[in-house]
């Protein structure tokens, strides 16, 4: 027989981000994080802003402060927004649990009165209306109104896995209408130094798209080389 786990396991002094670092991502997309990483670093697909009319905002860029609440309970969030600063990202992992909702309008007020920017979960989410007047970008996996217990146990402050993706406090969480992006903290500045060239080439195909281009010199060069095989 073993003991009764601790009902919250916290984390309060975490290694952050040079906020100079931070802000050198304001108003980059999503996909341009991803493209300095090389292709990957996306949060799961379904972890999306959750107002399909558009009137909660989208766009943030902050530091994580974790929790893992585990099924069907939120006393976690609590934990993380206690250690949450201006600037914050509340990152609130369930497990994928679908049975009810991890956050709803109440502490997404209280998140936004902490100065967090936005609230992020592989969970669900409920009071859509009471969200859109709170006005804090908050992405989930879905909707319900099912309410979750407040028991423990749970974790604040620790990496957490959410949509695939290993988050610790201190990353920084980039959101936009594609979804969500996790940068590690140690990967923070090589990705900040490769933005500028990925920017460089992203405006280049763009105006070279405006002008008409239909393919890449690249994939013009495979599609005419021996590699393709026709059978026509």
């Amino acid at each position: 027989m073993i003991d009764d786990p601790p009902l919250l396991t916290i984390r309060r002094r975490f290694a952050r981000p040079d906020p100079a670092l931070v802000e050198a991502l304001r108003g980059i997309q999503t996909s341009f994080a991803v493209d300095a990483m090389d292709g990957s670093g996306a949060l799961h697909h379904r972890i999306k802003p959750v107002d399909p009319a558009g009137l909660v905002p989208t766009g943030f860029l902050g530091v994580a402060v974790t929790c893992d609440c585990g099924p069907a309970d939120n006393l976690a969030v609590f934990a993380a927004l206690d250690i949450a600063e201006p600037g914050d990202v509340l990152a609130c992992a369930t497990g994928g649990h679908e049975g009810t909702a991890v956050v709803g309008d109440m502490i997404a007020g209280m998140a936004r009165n902490k100065g967090s920017v936005a609230v992020v979960t592989d969970g669900l989410v409920r009071d859509l209306v009471g969200l859109r007047q709170i006005g804090l970008p908050v992405f989930a996996a879905g909707l319900t109104p099912n309410s979750p217990t407040r028991q423990g146990p749970g974790t604040a402050g620790l990496p957490v896995v959410i949509g695939g993706m290993r988050v610790d406090a201190g990353d920084v969480l980039l959101g936009d209408l594609d979804g969500v992006v996790a940068i590690p903290r140690e990967r923070l500045a090589a990705v900040v130094d490769r933005l500028a060239a990925i920017r460089q080439k992203e405006a280049a195909m763009e105006a070279a798209v405006r002008d008409g281009l239909t393919m890449t010199d690249v994939a013009r060069r495979i599609l005419d080389s021996d590699r393709v095989r026709l059978v026509d």
